[in-house]
């Protein structure tokens, strides 16, 4: 997590402010709940509430008691006990460390989902403006990098739209995946703690309690979660990757905006590089690369150990201000994308009709050519075009084999724009709704 990647409002989430903040939540909830049922004084939770609730942690002071405690639960307790005074005798009663650790965890994860959901509705509200922009500007498809049929350059935006609509459904589910507390002592037996603590935390939390948390809450969520942040990256990569190839000078059908001042190489004046999505598919390997160790985490010794502990402290900030800043970044590409519609045309018109190959097999089967018989008619015609760089229609119609099967009007036809976007309604409607 390095500034250059970071933006305040994820970042302020994983601050250590931040993080002892919410642990003094965790303590003074279970304290209000443990003087309800009666365990402790109710004046000790006010005492607790009203000194620990104004205080600014010495986030230094709890550095140099860990130092020594070699223990950064107990650091913030001895810490908040020099607050608090000798009501802090009744804090942390019953509970165990990753009571405080897994729960404050669990609390970030979803704040943190929560601002990545956000970021993912900016983008959906993008990518929907510009696909109805160009919902009609017809361009070239590609299988394999080559010509394939048209489309338009609005579908293309469409199919984003859809698969990051869909992330942001796995991104709620991931969110709930994670919105458990665990507050139930060494083992998770509840031994010295009654359940109702834990519930009454996990309410004013948001959070619902862990069913069985064995003192650690179960990692199968975590993986969930990042695996998610995953899925979500790699869709950043695909997006971007698209846009890269667009930009490429040979076929320079969309580019990122270039703002006046901007340079693109330090050696060559003249060069317009798409480095934002380059950018973006190199944030998206690492926020992937998050997702393993997350999965190896799940495999903890009996009831706890903390093997998982490391990895976490690194990949929960690191993850999510990662993909929060690639989201954010992709917003900003495609809100200002530029769009060549007519080198779009240019590039249909490059292999002389060749993108209208399909309809011309279709045809000769409807006349009573063999499949086989047909696609070889229309390939050797084709080959002519890819060789000797002649037009496909031309060709076509000085082929009597074709022309026995076809008239002139019928070929002409056949190589109609207009047929390939007939169903561009149909789906938009399947994307964006009948609006």
């Amino acid at each position: 997590m390095i500034p250059r990647y970071s933006r305040p409002e994820m970042t302020a989430i994983w601050s250590p402010e931040t993080k002892f903040r919410i642990w003094f939540e965790i303590e003074a909830h279970a304290l209000d709940a443990l003087a309800e049922i009666g365990t402790v004084p109710k004046s000790a939770a006010a005492t607790v509430w009203e000194k620990g609730g104004a205080a600014t942690f010495d986030i230094d002071k709890i550095d140099e008691i860990e130092r020594v405690t070699k223990h950064d639960v107990i650091a913030f307790l001895t810490h908040l006990a020099e607050i608090v005074g000798e009501d802090a005798r009744f804090v942390h009663q019953g509970m165990t460390s990753s009571d405080v650790l897994d729960t404050c965890f669990n609390v970030q994860l979803v704040r943190a989902a929560d601002l990545l959901i956000a970021d993912v509705d900016k983008l959906l509200a993008a990518l929907k403006r510009r696909a109805f922009e160009h919902k009609n500007t017809v361009t070239i498809g590609r299988s394999h990098g080559i010509h394939a049929e048209p489309i338009t350059f609005g579908m293309k935006l469409a199919q984003a739209y859809a698969e990051f609509d869909r992330n942001r459904a796995r991104l709620v589910a991931a969110r709930a995946e994670v919105a458990t507390c665990a507050i139930s002592g060494a083992v998770g037996s509840f031994a010295n703690i009654d359940p109702r603590v834990e519930e009454h935390v996990a309410e004013k939390l948001g959070l619902v309690p862990e069913p069985v948390s064995t003192q650690v809450i179960p990692r199968d969520r975590h993986a969930m979660y990042f695996a998610t942040l995953g899925v979500v990256a790699s869709s950043i990569e695909r997006l971007a990757t698209e846009i890269r190839h667009l930009q490429r000078t040979e076929v320079l059908e969309a580019e990122e905006y270039f703002s006046p001042g901007q340079k693109g190489s330090s050696a060559m004046p003249h060069k317009r590089n798409p480095v934002l999505t380059e950018n973006l598919t190199g944030l998206a390997r690492l926020v992937r690369g998050m997702a393993l160790p997350a999965m190896e985490n799940v495999a903890l010794w009996h009831e706890r150990d903390i093997s998982h502990s490391s990895v976490e402290r690194m990949i929960g900030p690191d993850a999510t201000v990662t993909l929060d800043f690639a989201l954010a970044r992709m917003t900003s590409v495609i809100d200002k994308l530029l769009v060549y519609p007519d080198n779009m045309q240019k590039n249909l018109d490059r292999l002389g009709g060749l993108v209208h190959s399909q309809r011309v097999l279709l045809a000769l089967t409807q006349k009573g050519a063999s499949r086989e018989d047909a696609y070889s008619l229309v390939q050797r015609n084709a080959m002519k075009v890819w060789e000797q760089g002649a037009d496909f229609l031309t060709e076509l119609k000085a082929d009597p084999d074709v022309t026995a099967l076809l008239s002139d009007a019928e070929i002409e036809e056949k190589f109609d724009l207009g047929y390939h976007t007939k169903h561009i309604d149909t789906i938009f409607r399947r994307v964006f709704g009948e609006a």
